[in-house]
Order: C-alpha cells, then structure tokens, then sequence
C-alpha cells in the first residue's frame, strides 16, 4: 500500500501521474486544498501536522492521497509517514516560503528557516532576534502577533502572509507594535527582518550567515574598541564562551558588558543577545563594535534585568553579589562570573550553588609572547578567576 503525497500546485489541479486522486479510496488534507475535490472517495480533514485518526487511516488505506501545501519534505508530514514506515510517492509544490519571498521580490537564499510548533517556539524567536532575515512557520498560539510581542526591544519589520493558500489570502508588511496588536488569519507565515529592502549578500552555504563565523572565535582584544583596563583577555574568553555555550535559539545576557567583546562573540556563534551596561560611553562602544563584527546586538541600559526576556545563558563580568544573586534568579541553564577579586571567590560560589546550580570554576594565568630584538619573551602575567555555574 502506497500514500501519494501532492504538494501545493499538484493538489490544485495539476496533471498527477497515474491518476492518484481517481484512483484514491481516501483523501486526506487541510480543508483549503479539499475545496477543490469533487471525487467519491472517503475524505478526511486535517488541521496542522499529521497525527492521530488521520496518519492511522492513510497508513491502513489501499489507496490514499494526502494533499499538503508546498514541498511536504520541507517541515512537512514527509517525516513522520517514512517514521510510521509507509510507503510514498511524492510530487511536491513550491513552498510557502519561496512563494512569501516571491511576493517581496527577493532571493530566499540568505533566510533561514524555523518552526514554531509546540515547545520550539522560544527557540525561533531567539533565531528571530539574530539573524536578519527569518521566515517562521508558525502555529495557533506561536503566531505573528505571538512573535512580535517576543520581539519588543529589537527593530524588526514583520511581513506576514495570512490564510496562506485560502481565499482571502493576504500579505501585509508592519513593524513589530503593529504585528502584535493586529488578528491575523491561520494559517500564517511570517518573514522577519531587520529590513524590508535589504537583501543578503550571495553566500556559498545557504541559510544566512555560516556559524561558526570565518575568522574563528576568541578575538584578540584589539578587535574591539574599549577603555584601558576593561578588556577581557581572548584566552578567558575562549573559556567562558566554552562554558555558556551560545549556538543559534539560544539567548545571552552580557552583564556588565564593558566593550560587549563577549556578548558579540557570543552572537557571532549564532545566539540573540542582550548587552547590558551602564556606562552611556561603553554603550557608545558596545554599538559600534556589535556593527564592526556584523552582528546585532540589543542594548539594555542600566542593570533592570527583570523586564527581560529569560535567557539561555548569563556572562557577568563583575561578582558585585547583588549582581550574581540577580543573574543567579534569572532562569538561565548557565551562569559565567568572571570574578578579579579573590575575596568574592565564596560568596560568589555559595550563590550560586544557593540557587541551585552546580558550580565549578578555575584560575586562569595568561602571559603573552612578545618578540624582542633577541628573540621571544612573556609579558608580565595577568590573573583572574572563573566561574561557571550549569543545571
């Protein structure tokens, strides 16, 4: 027994080999693509991915046909029939995607791609918040005005296309307040970007920027612009980068970030980002050095970190303990404290483990190779502790 797979255009009236829809004993699809069916055979509605009654039935069918909207094999329903063992022929469409960056007259190359559904949700929004240009395909409760409101604090242009496939499909263009306060008809595919008008440059991978970025990471401290004295040293933050362990959907706060050398490190690897500092002329710094490395970082001002959004991970760049007991209550699976003053090594520890984290740390000894008109020497030595906290 054989499930026909019809994508998109195939469904809609295109030439099928073999005349799978005559021949079917059963359909099965989203209501929008079963308008269109005038056959005899035993139909069944689905509403979202495949699941349930509706797998069950076409895996028992003699002959079956799904119709499904674009390129099933592209976060489709192709995965869980070859998971259930059913043997299928596929004719895909195009997708929803190329179809949205079509209608904004685009290459769809430079956008990656994520999925909303069910606990993946805070994932794509942190995907959302780095990279410039995302088309999330969304779900009933993690849909554009969901995302928008998950994305207050960025600036971000929002292109939805609502009842996608339907009659009274539409695409509109809003800013993020705009998103979040409009209804919007399901199903939904949204396209988040940094700018409507601009287009990524042409890239041998596709999907956006490559992670890890070209050049490495651990950046000597002459890439960033800063103060004398406030730069953090590339071999501790080779270290605390291994420790918070930022990747693409996960979000960083930068505490304290100083030259936000390590936030931006940290969104080079592909995680959304929040630098927090005080220091209106560090913020001036933080800015410019987010847009020197080509990544895009949200400035918080001040040390309020209760309106913002739970992170992934947490870098503080000072044990101050009313620091550590606010990142420590923050949420996040991983907390990093570069700690200078060896007096604060236990308080800062019994923090942490206070709030139930498991804590581990080192002291780190770094003296440089400098050439000399004889030959090589070390610069004088520069210590500091670090300490990570997982759970």
């Amino acid at each position: 027994m054989t499930v026909t797979v019809l994508g998109g255009l195939a469904a809609a009236g295109q030439a099928v080999p073999g005349g799978a829809l005559d021949a079917a004993d059963l359909v099965v699809g989203p209501r929008a693509l079963l308008a269109g069916y005038t056959g005899s055979a035993r139909v069944i509605e689905t509403a979202g991915p495949l699941t349930g009654a509706a797998l069950d039935s076409l895996a028992a069918a003699d002959a079956a046909v799904l119709l499904v909207a674009g390129d099933p094999g592209f976060f489709g329903d192709l995965r869980v029939l070859r998971e259930r063992g059913v043997q299928v022929v596929v004719r895909p469409g195009i997708t929803d995607v190329q179809r949205l960056a079509a209608m904004l007259r685009r290459p769809w190359d430079d956008i990656t791609v994520v999925s909303a559904h069910g606990r993946d949700f805070r994932h794509a929004v942190n995907v959302c918040r780095a990279r410039k240009a995302v088309a999330v395909l969304t779900a009933p409760g993690a849909g554009p005005a969901e995302l928008a409101r998950e994305l207050r604090g960025w600036r971000r242009a929002i292109a939805v296309l609502e009842d996608v496939g339907g009659q009274a499909e539409k695409l509109s263009i809003v800013d993020v307040t705009e998103a979040e306060r409009a209804r919007w008809r399901e199903p939904n595919l949204v396209l988040c970007l940094t700018s409507i008008d601009a287009v990524g440059a042409a890239r041998w991978i596709a999907g956006g920027e490559p992670v890890p970025p070209p050049g490495g990471w651990a950046l000597p401290a002459s890439a960033f612009a800063t103060r004398e004295g406030l730069g953090v040293a590339p071999e501790i933050s080779a270290l605390a980068l291994a420790r918070l362990a930022p990747r693409p959907g996960a979000l960083l706060w930068d505490v304290g970030a100083g030259s936000g050398a390590v936030g931006i490190e940290a969104a080079r690897l592909g995680a959304a980002v929040i630098a927090v500092e005080r220091d209106p002329g560090l913020c001036v710094r933080i800015v410019a050095n987010a847009a020197a490395h080509e990544v895009d970082v949200r400035l918080a001002d001040g040390e309020a970190l209760t309106d913002l959004p739970r992170p992934d991970s947490i870098f503080l760049a000072s044990a101050r303990p009313d620091l550590v007991r606010a990142c420590a209550a923050a949420g996040a699976d991983r907390v990093v404290v570069l700690v200078r003053e060896v007096d604060r090594l236990t308080e800062t520890r019994q923090i942490l483990v206070g709030a139930c984290y498991e804590v581990d740390g080192c002291h780190l000894t770094t003296a440089a190779l400098t050439p000399t008109a004889d030959g090589t020497t070390l610069t004088p030595a520069s210590a500091t502790a670090l300490i990570w906290a997982t759970r």
